[in-house]
């Protein structure tokens, strides 16, 4: 098994997926959570690469948020599309990000995930509500390279 796999258990991926369906329940904004082992590239650039192969950046409204982890090299993005990012706070993600590593340096990755994952649902609710019509655009899935 590569450190992927063994990143987070189906049960621990089963839960960041019901955090998904709930931070995206009342808004139209897209979370989409992508883990891999390592990247050759800056962390920042190969997040952007991925939020624009999961075709992120392809949403109505330009509110998508990625979550991008490389396993081994123990670094991770969080990922805005102009939409969202026009109008959180300069901080939010920042802020975000440092709940996240909290969770990160005990261990407890699957916690850290959910909390990023339910903070950028809040904003999402907060700026991009769901409205009649709304669809799901993106699978909620864990996405794996």
């Amino acid at each position: 098994m590569s450190k992927v796999e063994e990143f987070l258990t189906k049960e621990e991926e089963q839960e960041i997926v019901n955090a998904i369906q709930t931070a995206e329940k009342n808004t139209s904004g897209e979370i989409r959570v992508h883990i891999e082992k390592t990247t050759s590239k800056d962390t920042f650039d190969r997040a952007l690469e991925v939020f624009h192969l999961l075709q992120m950046n392809e949403t109505k409204l330009k509110n998508g948020v990625l979550i991008y982890l490389a396993v081994e090299d123990k670094s991770f993005v969080i990922c805005g599309d102009e939409g969202i990012n026009d109008v959180v706070e300069n901080d939010f993600w920042d802020c975000t990000k440092d709940a996240m590593v909290a969770h990160f340096k005990t261990g407890n990755f699957k916690q850290g995930l959910i909390d990023g994952i339910l903070r950028a649902g809040e904003q999402l609710r907060t700026y991009f509500p769901y409205e009649e019509g709304d669809e799901n655009e993106l699978s909620n899935e864990i996405s794996k390279g």
